[in-house]
């Protein structure tokens, strides 16, 4: 018996050819897509990932970089855990991360409330400027400034003689107890800028009605501040604390130019690590490890950091 259609059969056959020439269409636009990407997928191979797991492959031997290898397995890793010095290192990388990241973002938020309140006053322009600044000058440059200022004759001891505080001064990068800090403090007048630019630029986005509204409401500063500038400004500090966490934690030019790790190893950081035990003390496998144990820390901190945007973590 000859099989009657239905009036489904008669309308769905027209709608499954136009279904199915749809995803034809999409198909053929992703593969387009991908090819605009392959370059720059070949681009990230060669020089990140090819890298990245050539140095996980080295970090599997013990090698001086010159004589014959040898297979240790994972012995790398377990002497990075068990070493004293670098996990001192990581600890310095820590304290550096206040320097680095906490202060200048509380800092930025500081200044950010008082310029977007008093953004008519002529001169902001020029400070926003001047506080960037650090930001372009080449970190060996900043270093070179910074030790002439630390130094023993240097213009913040000279300072503290001039307001008749001499028995504080000291040669700050040669203290063992103030090294540390000394070399953090350069982080924090480099990052501000960075941290004040991206703020500004978000509260620039924050719309001019929340703020009216809260002033209605007799919202004095602290509270304008807390209700609408701080929640608008969420996305902005996930960017802040990620550039700046990162930035502590891949510290090495301002070591190496400023104390090479000293006094001691008081200001050592695991960068600084990496290069020591591969061009100092040819423990090329060994420098290999800690570079890997910083990738995953920097690879974890940011993940973490970047749920403090809701966005980000939908």
């Amino acid at each position: 018996m000859a099989a009657v259609s239905t009036p489904t059969d008669r309308t769905g056959a027209p709608d499954d050819k136009r279904r199915a020439g749809r995803r034809k269409a999409t198909k053929k636009s992703d593969r387009i897509a991908y090819l605009y990407l392959l370059p720059a997928f070949v681009l990230f191979g060669i020089f990140l990932l090819f890298p990245l797991i050539h140095g996980f492959w080295i970090s599997l031997y013990q090698w001086d970089g010159l004589s014959a290898s040898t297979w240790v397995g994972l012995r790398n890793y377990g002497e990075a855990f068990s070493d004293p010095g670098l996990r001192s290192a990581f600890v310095h990388s820590l304290v550096l991360i206040v320097f680095y990241a906490l202060i200048p973002v509380s800092l930025a938020l500081l200044l950010t409330a008082v310029m977007s309140r008093a953004r008519h006053t002529k001169g902001l322009g020029f400070f926003r400027v001047v506080l960037f600044l650090p930001q372009v000058v080449a970190s060996v440059v900043v270093a070179t400034i910074w030790t002439a200022i630390y130094a023993p004759q240097g213009v913040l001891n000279d300072f503290l003689s001039a307001i008749g505080l001499h028995a504080i001064t000291k040669p700050w990068l040669g203290d063992f107890t103030w090294a540390l800090p000394a070399v953090g403090l350069i982080g924090t007048w480099v990052e501000i800028g960075l941290c004040l630019v991206l703020f500004l630029a978000g509260v620039s986005q924050i719309p001019r009605e929340l703020f009216e509204a809260a002033r209605i409401d007799g919202a004095g500063a602290i509270r304008e501040f807390f209700t609408v500038t701080l929640p608008g400004l969420r996305p902005q500090i996930a960017v802040a604390l990620t550039l700046s966490v990162v930035a502590g934690l891949k510290s090495f030019d301002l070591i190496y130019v400023a104390t090479r790790g000293g006094p001691g190893t008081q200001t050592s950081v695991p960068a600084f690590e990496v290069y020591h035990r591969a061009f100092d003390v040819g423990q090329v496998g060994s420098a290999c490890a800690i570079g890997i144990l910083l990738t995953l820390l920097i690879l974890i901190a940011t993940v973490v950091i970047n749920r403090v945007d809701p966005g980000e973590s939908r």
